[in-house]
């Protein structure tokens, strides 16, 4: 190629690859090295870029791996690397800039190869080629070196004791990404791979006294967020005629690989988004996380994952039991701090999960934190913008609030944060509010949101949970908070009516209920008061008549019955009746931890009383419904009690004033008189074989958020590409 090629495209006919991956050995003692490695070109991280250099290098890899049985040049590379790795240390203390740059483009080079090598060919054609004996060309024998070992340990050693610099910045990326692919094989495989080369290398071995320190690394490396140098100061000017960096090396003058291959120039990177400011800590992070959810080997657990389960505050003296393995200790605060400040992007959210969920310390020092809003918020703000995010970002962020609710100081404090002025909450101004009664109000748009859109049974089923968790605990319920908690519940009751008056009359055509159903919006529940009032009179008292004598058994022969009549048309089963259990469960939730709250609180939650008392017409209807008939009884006292001192009270009463007798009845109420049911309580637990689940989610995550890297989306085996 020479020092006047510049495209990608001329790769595969430059000289020093084509002797790379040529018919004739290399020694690693050979100048040839330094001229190879000579080279310098900002690293392409857009897909068109990474997509162009893997075409062009296709042919270099494919004859590489016609020729490196006989020539074994790829294990003299990997030994450059290595032998340059043990003065790396040494030399960022020197500031020597050449030495480190070309360590760097060695270690640039193999990633690109392993990283074909791992896509194209099965995990024994692989250990083939990184495990060669020079004395014996082609002979693979069992006391042969294992290149591929050695290369894992020294990049676990470079990530965790080379000094981060400006230098060395770029070698310490290269070095995480290295590691991400060669754990890249479960890309290619559909199943989750449970024992693999990754298995064989990093779970035993040389390589497993570094765990602990590798996980410590790539977790500082994710607080830090360092931002990578600025461009120019990590080596030397660019030459005046933009034909890239050359360097006088003590060889010679080198005109190596891509002394002009600029791809736009040094300073022509554009500017990163705000969540990838730091390519180090996205990288490490993703990482990380591909470490903590490897399959367990058939011999040992995942040492990773026990690390990140163990691992404890720098303030806490406490010594570790001997049982826990790949124990270390970390800054708690710093880590909450980064957490908090990053829950924009997936990952962030799926670290803070595995921590809450795995770490018991972790968890124990979160909910103890006196300023938690600064973590809720974020998640709250996830779950809002619910149609701009992806299902597994929007699960892990509802799963991360189940598991705070189960904490029941976690859900007394939280009514105690006051907040003003939540901007991104756009449904109505909200210049002061609890963070609890956000939570409320964000958790029952989810479901809402859910119950319209997406019918995801899993979704609405965890909010439930986590509404139930916080109900006893329910203090000074904003007023919006208690209408959005009544109003949801009697839209619910209002569907329900109207879905039973179509299964038992699907002839009857009420136009008018139907158009209002189909047209109702997020905050038009009145809309509908009117309209449903002459069913509720008509039928509901015959519905929940019949109903209490053989409620199950009707309502399935009237499904089966309509999906009869229905199908001998070609007409599908309407959603109304599919969703009719899905409706009865949301009801008979809301109706217990609308009860919670009354029995466990009801003195700190007049707003509720109101809301409950300004549709008790409503609720009174389903008083004698066989589904909720017992958890009616509490709900019927409070409006029965509360009514009765209204009415003594007179008629055009203001709310203040209704708020007043409210307070006062409180206090007059016998709460003897309510009854008692169990607490409700949820523990959020993770389901059997979840990485089914999680290792296709974090690839995915691996795919879309890498800088760096790039593969072939129709290679990919373990997602589909249109899957969140």
């Amino acid at each position: 190629m020479g020092s006047n090629s510049s495209r990608i495209g001329d790769l595969p006919k430059n000289e020093y690859l084509k002797k790379l991956s040529g018919t004739e050995s290399v020694s690693e003692n050979d100048p040839f090295w330094n001229q190879l490695l000579s080279f310098s070109f900002p690293a392409p991280t857009s897909s068109t870029e990474l997509k162009l250099l893997e075409e062009a290098t296709i042919s270099v890899w494919r004859s590489l791996v016609e020729n490196n049985p006989r020539t074994g040049n790829l294990g003299a590379l990997i030994k450059v690397f290595l032998s340059r790795t043990k003065e790396l240390k040494l030399s960022a203390e020197c500031q020597n800039h050449i030495f480190i740059w070309q360590t760097h483009n060695a270690l640039f080079i193999i990633c690109c190869l392993l990283k074909v090598f791992i896509c194209q060919m099965s995990e024994e054609e692989l250990q083939l080629h990184f495990t060669y004996e020079e004395k014996s060309p082609g002979n693979y024998s069992s006391d042969s070196e294992d290149l591929l070992e050695e290369l894992l340990c020294c990049l676990m050693q470079l990530i965790t004791d080379i000094p981060l610099l400006d230098i060395t910045y770029e070698i310490s990326v290269e070095a995480i990404s290295t590691m991400v692919v060669f754990l890249s094989c479960q890309l290619f495989h559909k199943e989750v791979l449970r024992q693999s080369i990754s298995h064989k290398y990093l779970m035993r071995g040389p390589c497993l006294p570094y765990t602990s320190k590798l996980v410590k690394t790539l977790l500082y490396n994710f607080i830090r967020q360092e931002k990578p140098p600025p461009p120019g100061t990590h080596v030397f000017p660019q030459q005046s005629d933009g034909g890239g960096l050359l360097y006088g090396l003590a060889s010679g003058v080198a005109t190596g690989l891509w002394t002009v291959f600029t791809l736009g120039g040094v300073g022509s990177k554009a500017t990163a988004s705000p969540e990838l400011s730091s390519p180090l800590a996205n990288q490490s992070l993703l990482l990380l996380l591909v470490l903590a959810n490897l399959t367990d080997a058939s011999d040992a657990p995942n040492p990773y994952r026990q690390a990140i389960m163990s691992f404890k505050n720098t303030q806490d003296s406490s010594p570790f039991p001997s049982s826990i393995p790949h124990a270390f200790q970390i800054n708690f605060n710093s880590l909450y701090t980064a957490l908090c400040e990053q829950q924009t992007s997936d990952q962030a959210t799926l670290l803070l999960y595995t921590l809450l969920h795995q770490n018991s310390n972790i968890r124990t020092y979160m909910l103890a934190r006196t300023d938690m809003e600064n973590l809720v918020l974020p998640i709250l703000e996830i779950l809002y913008h619910v149609e701009e995010r992806n299902s597994h970002h929007v699960y892990m962020a509802l799963i991360i609030l189940l598991i705070l609710t189960e904490d029941d100081g976690f859900n007394r404090s939280i009514h105690e944060v006051i907040l003003k002025n939540i901007t991104w909450y756009s449904e109505r101004v909200l210049t002061e509010i609890s963070l609890g009664s956000l939570l409320i109000l964000v958790v029952i748009r989810t479901i809402q949101y859910n119950m319209t859109r997406t019918r995801d049974k899993y979704l609405h089923t965890n909010c439930l949970a986590a509404l139930a968790n916080m109900s006893a605990q329910f203090r000074s319920l904003h007023q919006y908070a208690a209408q959005r908690i009544i109003s949801y519940t009697c839209r619910h009751l209002r569907r329900y009516v109207y879905v039973l008056d179509k299964l038992y009359f699907p002839h009857s055509h009420c136009s008018t209920l139907q158009h209002c159903f189909s047209t109702l919006s997020d905050n038009g529940e009145e809309l509908l008061s009117l309209t449903c009032s002459h069913i509720l009179r008509s039928y509901a008292s015959s519905l929940f008549s019949l109903l209490s004598k053989k409620h199950n058994k009707v309502l399935e022969q009237a499904t089966q019955s309509l999906r009869g009549s229905l199908s001998s048309n070609d007409v599908p089963l309407p959603d109304y009746a599919q969703d009719l259990n899905v409706i009865e469960e949301v009801i008979r939730m809301m109706l217990e931890i609308i009860n919670s709250c009354l029995t466990n609180s009801l003195h700190h939650n007049p707003n509720l009383v109101y809301a409950l008392l300004y549709k008790r017409d409503l609720f009174e209807q389903f008083r004698t419904h066989p589904s909720f008939q017992d958890i009616m009884q509490n709900i019927d006292l409070v409006i029965t009690f509360f009514s009765s001192r209204l009415l003594q009270a007179g008629a055009e009463l203001s709310v203040e004033r209704v708020l007043e007798i409210i307070k006062q009845g409180v206090i007059a109420l016998p709460k003897d008189r309510l009854k008692k049911f169990p607490e409700l309580k949820f523990k959020y637990v993770e389901e059997e074989q979840p990485e089914e689940f999680f290792i296709p989610y974090v690839w995915s995550l691996v795919y879309n958020s890498a800088v760096g890297l790039y593969w072939n989306p129709q290679d990919i085996q373990l997602f589909t590409m249109d899957s969140d």
